[in-house]
């Protein structure tokens, strides 16, 4: 189907949600992937300690990072791929959660993306036991991903919508959203505490 978006996808380096060490991006226009970014990023000062649980999930250690943009200095960058399009993510709440926390960690302006759950699309599209990222892509039949590589990760989710917008005949994701009951949301700062 003829779907445009920018599929995201963020790890952390600990639980705190403006710790962000890498992210993927992948541009899909008329329903097929048309370009990829990732890049590594330095975790904020407050929160730049990496958990054993983390580094054993997506392997990125601290020296890994040590020459990598802080979270404002890769901003306008992350902005520009993105650009108008709607940003898709597996379990949004996360990565959006993760952009908010960051900006507000690093004081610069959130983005108003708009955005979709492909968890939640993926919930309303396959019969599945469970909708974890690697079960709802195999489903898409996206199968053998590096899991946990912001790309990799990105590149399955942006599979899930694909597959999910032919599967409901939907011409763009606002049709995928409606077709599946489900809103585009907009992504909001985190209010200033005064």
């Amino acid at each position: 189907m003829p779907v445009d978006f920018t599929a995201i996808d963020f790890e952390t380096a600990n639980s705190h949600p403006s710790s962000a060490c890498s992210v993927g991006l992948v541009r899909v226009r008329a329903g097929q992937v048309v370009d990829r970014a990732e890049w590594l990023i330095r975790p904020p000062a407050g929160h730049a300690q990496f958990l054993p649980f983390n580094i054993k999930i997506h392997g990125i250690t601290p020296d890994m990072v040590v020459a990598a943009r802080e979270w404002a200095e890769q901003l306008t960058e992350l902005r520009e791929f993105i650009g108008d399009d709607i940003a898709v993510a597996h379990n949004a709440s996360f990565d959006m959660g993760v952009i908010r926390a960051a900006c507000a960690e690093s004081i610069t302006p959130t983005p108003k993306f708009r955005y979709l759950c492909s968890v939640q699309v993926s919930r309303k599209t396959y019969e599945i036991p469970s909708h974890r990222l690697p079960l709802s892509a195999a489903a898409a039949g996206f199968v053998d991903f590096a899991h946990h590589n912001a790309l990799a990760d990105a590149e399955a989710c942006a599979a899930i919508v694909i597959d999910a917008a032919r599967r409901h005949e939907a011409t763009d994701l606002p049709a995928l959203a409606k077709a599946t009951g489900l809103r585009i949301q907009q992504l909001k700062a985190i209010p200033l505490k005064l």
